[in-house]
């Protein structure tokens, strides 16, 4: 595939941490004016949807909405016209221009559909953008669709349900070179930007370690929801369920962290964002590339839980990859504790024993420690935040902007930006998709209790033949993707 790239945005983007490769203009760049509005579809208005609900028409133009359930639909019209009157009659020019647009969209709603696959295929040229937000497992589905169709896809986190998936999702954007991001948002602020350089300038030492938290545990279901319930009649419960297998409608298979079928527990709903810098900053994504000599690299992952659960996921569990020396960085070790796991609270105090009493509740529920041989980062479970450690030794560095690597204008605006043509943002899939595999593998880990040796260049488990077919699912018919 060819890459229209200048050598300046190359090593930018490499500096950046961006990924495997980085295509400076997208297909989609469609010629727009400075001032002109990217025409943005939403897929999925409810839950983490209501955000971009909000967001989008002040950065873009909403042409379209689609969800299953119609009581979501009729929300985001109560929340534009509710906020399109109060923002009328702001100070700043700016917000009632908001306001205006939004009581627009109020007044003359978007079409609104409940199959994105019927959306996408009426509304055609009408959109030049998707934004996805369902939930966990038709992430992929959703997203394939659009970047078939040309349009460029911000996913909220996780990118996928499974390693397949995501690797999937790269190998589409890469195709049709759209312009792609997910929902990592710390990635956006200047702190997470600040900690990158100060990790790969060297300032914390010879990283070794990286440990990753989360207090939440799973629910550990140990049967699935029994009977049959009335399927309500504002919900489309056969589009729902997507690309999962039919079953008879139970409200409680749609509370997806339950399940695995459905969600991807705390290393999706969390890690996403809290195992980022990390990942970025110390380049494990270079392992995705491969080795430019001898064998391919191994990422070796084991995990000890409080049960192997294979409908649910653990009440708690600890994930370890074992990761090679790759780029300029030695092998490092990334552990990952959700839940009251053997350990947990040792770390905690580790980590946050000398942070102010009324933060500490705070920095206890999510959490990183990246350990240096000359000292450590500590950072809220959205990396958007962190401190040096010990804190007098570094007391004059400055923590909120980058000083060597580009800023951003917000997650949001930096993928509306590559939609017109400019650069890709931090968390464009071919960064994006390396991260979830590694973070979905600790979800197949979770199920197997002997150490599994994974091929990130070949998406393959290759000491495990059961395991490795945990990397990918099927599919219902009309769902392929």
């Amino acid at each position: 595939m060819e890459s229209r790239i200048s050598r300046r945005c190359f090593l930018a983007g490499m500096a950046a941490g961006w990924g495997l490769s980085v295509l400076s203009h997208t297909r989609q760049a469609l010629g727009y004016a400075a001032n002109e509005k990217v025409r943005v579809a939403l897929v999925g208005v409810g839950g983490r949807g209501t955000w971009f609900v909000d967001q989008m028409p002040r950065l873009a133009q909403v042409v379209a909405l689609c969800d299953v359930d119609r009581r979501k639909i009729e929300q985001a019209l109560r929340h534009w016209e509710e906020s399109g009157k109060k923002l009328a009659g702001s100070s700043q020019a700016w917000e009632r221009r908001v306001g205006e647009a939004m009581q627009r969209l109020a007044s003359h709603p978007p079409k609104v559909f409940r199959d994105f696959r019927a959306m996408l295929a009426e509304m055609g040229s009408q959109v030049d953008a998707v934004v996805v937000a369902t939930p966990d497992h038709t992430h992929a589905v959703a997203s394939a669709a659009a970047i078939r169709a040309g349009k460029g896809v911000f996913c909220e986190k996780p990118l996928s349900r499974t390693v397949h998936e995501s690797r999937v999702l790269c190998e589409l954007a890469r195709q049709y070179r759209v312009a792609t991001a997910m929902g990592n948002q710390g990635t956006y602020s200047g702190p997470f930007r600040r900690a990158l350089e100060l990790i790969r300038l060297g300032r914390i030492g010879q990283v070794k370690e990286v440990y990753v938290w989360n207090d939440a545990g799973g629910a550990d279901r140990k049967e699935p929801p029994q009977g049959q319930q009335p399927v309500p009649e504002y919900l489309d419960w056969d589009l729902w369920l997507g690309p999962a297998r039919a079953r008879p409608f139970h409200p409680q298979w749609m509370q997806r962290h339950l399940w695995r079928e459905f969600g991807t527990c705390q290393l999706g709903n969390w890690a996403s964002h809290t195992a980022n810098l990390a990942f970025m900053a110390l380049k494990v994504h270079e392992l995705w590339r491969g080795a430019s000599k001898g064998p391919a690299p191994r990422i070796r992952v084991e995990a000890e839980t409080s049960g192997i659960n294979r409908l649910s996921f653990p009440r708690w569990e600890v994930v370890r990859w074992h990761i090679p020396a790759r780029a300029e960085f030695g092998p490092i070790t990334i552990v990952w504790h959700n839940g009251s796991t053997p350990g947990m609270a040792e770390l905690l105090d580790r980590a946050v024993r000398d942070a102010p009493e009324k933060q500490k509740g705070l920095w206890r529920f999510a959490g990183t420690l990246i350990v240096g041989t000359e000292g450590s980062i500590h950072t809220t479970g959205h990396n958007m935040w962190f401190r040096l450690l010990p804190e007098e030794k570094f007391r004059d560095i400055q923590r909120e902007r980058p000083e060597t690597v580009e800023s951003s204008r917000g997650p949001e605006s930096d993928w509306l930006e590559a939609c017109r043509g400019g650069k890709p943002a931090w968390s464009n899939f071919e960064y994006a998709s390396a991260l979830n595999e590694f973070l979905m593998l600790g979800n197949v880990a979770t199920q197997f209790d002997v150490p599994l040796e994974y091929d990130p260049v070949a998406m393959k488990i290759v000491n495990h033949a059961e395991a490795d077919a945990c990397l990918r699912s099927e599919y219902r018919q009309g769902w392929a993707l």
